[in-house]
């Protein structure tokens, strides 16, 4: 793992670097001593070349500081990175601010940005730099990436022949329309566009020509015969079979089996990754969490174990805590939503499943959140909040510790009422409590623990 600490024996860096990355020319300031140079690099190996060179030739060590603009920064970045340098970033927000405070005003420019990204750099105002190419999770990143874009493409397309293409053409379909995975659904819909496909046949005729493409189901039988006679009552526009519009819709429904045939692909790829992988296998443990998550959370947030604390990775996903206050005027406490917005988007969603299944602490804490006020939507929204950032905190516990979840941490303690899941060691327990040379006493914890414990 490569990070941008490194320990310097004369307190700071004999040099300082600030690069303000562009698509096409980076801005370059470099000052040591106190002398400032100012270079205009082209975005080339051999423009890099000659940096690392006139770099190796300044007085060391060198620290680099750069400011992320979307991947503009890696390849860079890593050149940077082989040549032994030290790379530190600093967000895009924290050079607003500090241009605005500097400058007053919000007025800006590439030689500009480039003092204060210096600036910035000499305060130490930084933060890690970690090349996944580097780290090892290049290739899973990758995949995450792609998988995302695909599943945002194939839900347009999805919207699409919801909101437009069924409306016109066979509007009484659509609710057989259930999951996001509905390929069977759309394997028919191409073979039988509209309504005018079915009844052109018979009845038996049809259905042995949609037997295949309708999949595996309960009473294929009777469902396609109910589609049968919900043909010769839509009321879908009469459009011919072989018109434009027609074919345009089946294009479509190419592209959405065409995308889903995508995302099959690229789950099987991160799960021949990540089979082999004990923190992939721990994070699938949590409820909530499946392949897609674990994926998703090992993908965005790397090696988790770099983070000292689990609050350093609730701020990293966002999910921590921020409130404005000055004065005697206190603002309420809410989410900073400042860090990777994929990764929150996983823990929201993961924390929405997790609370619909019962026997698990998760559901247990939305349950004793939402108590307070049953019947607020905005208690609701809340705890399903307060769920995310939970569910946040248990997948870094896992990782780190190396061990897999536990529905409660009490079952430990032969105390309270024992779950169905656990119903079975009733008995033990019941010889545990009963136990002369115990008592009672050995066996209850104080509040104080049970509290803890079930937080």
């Amino acid at each position: 793992m490569t990070t941008c600490h490194l320990t310097v024996q004369d307190g700071g860096p004999a040099t300082w670097v600030a690069i303000d990355v562009a698509k096409d020319t980076q801005e370059v300031l470099i000052a040591h001593g106190e002398r400032r140079e100012r270079r205009i690099m082209e975005n080339s190996l051999e423009a890099v070349t000659r940096l690392v060179e006139h770099l190796h030739r300044l007085p060391q060590p060198v620290r680099i500081r750069l400011e992320p603009t979307g991947v503009y920064h890696r390849p860079i970045a890593y050149r940077l990175l082989q040549a032994g340098f030290e790379v530190c970033f600093v967000g895009s927000l924290t050079c607003a601010r500090y241009r605005e405070a500097h400058y007053t005003s919000w007025d800006k420019n590439d030689r500009k940005d480039a003092r204060v990204i210096l600036e910035v750099l000499q305060q130490g105002m930084t933060m890690r730099y970690i090349e996944p190419l580097l780290a090892g999770w290049h290739d899973l990143q990758e995949i995450s990436k792609t998988y995302w874009h695909v599943t945002l493409a194939r839900t347009r397309v999805q919207h699409s022949l919801l909101t437009h293409f069924l409306p016109l053409y066979w509007p009484e379909f659509a609710r057989y329309w259930r999951t996001s995975r509905s390929e069977s659904f759309v394997s028919l819909l191409e073979a039988f566009p509209t309504p005018q496909h079915i009844t052109a046949m018979t009845e038996d005729a049809f259905v042995e020509a949609a037997w295949a493409p309708a999949g595996r189901k309960v009473g294929k039988t009777a469902f396609l015969r109910g589609v049968y006679e919900l043909a010769h009552r839509s009321l879908a526009l009469p459009v011919g079979a072989s018109t434009t519009a027609v074919q345009r819709l089946r294009l479509r429904l190419h592209t959405f089996l065409d995308l889903s045939k995508q995302r099959a692909t690229l789950e099987g790829w991160a799960d021949a990754l990540r089979s082999a992988h004990p923190d992939y296998q721990l994070l699938q443990n949590v409820p909530g969490i499946g392949p897609v998550f674990a994926l998703t959370i090992l993908a965005e947030g790397g090696d988790l174990r770099r983070f000292a604390h689990h609050r350093q990775f609730l701020k990293f996903c966002g999910l921590d805590l921020a409130k404005a206050q000055s004065g005697q005027s206190r603002g309420y406490e809410q989410l900073s939503k400042r860090g990777n917005s994929r990764l929150r988007c996983a823990f929201w969603f993961a924390g929405r499943i997790a609370v619909r299944s019962r026997e698990h602490s998760v559901r247990d804490k939305f349950e004793r959140y939402l108590a307070l006020d049953p019947g607020s939507a905005d208690r609701r929204r809340k705890s399903y909040t307060a769920i995310a950032a939970k569910m946040a905190q248990i997948a870094y516990a896992v990782v780190t510790t190396g061990q897999p979840y536990r529905a409660y941490y009490e079952h430990d303690f032969p105390i309270g009422s024992t779950p169905i899941n656990r119903a079975v060691e009733a008995p033990a327990t019941s010889q545990i409590m009963l136990e002369p040379s115990t008592g009672p006493s050995c066996c209850v914890e104080p509040a104080e623990r049970i509290a803890h414990d079930r937080r």
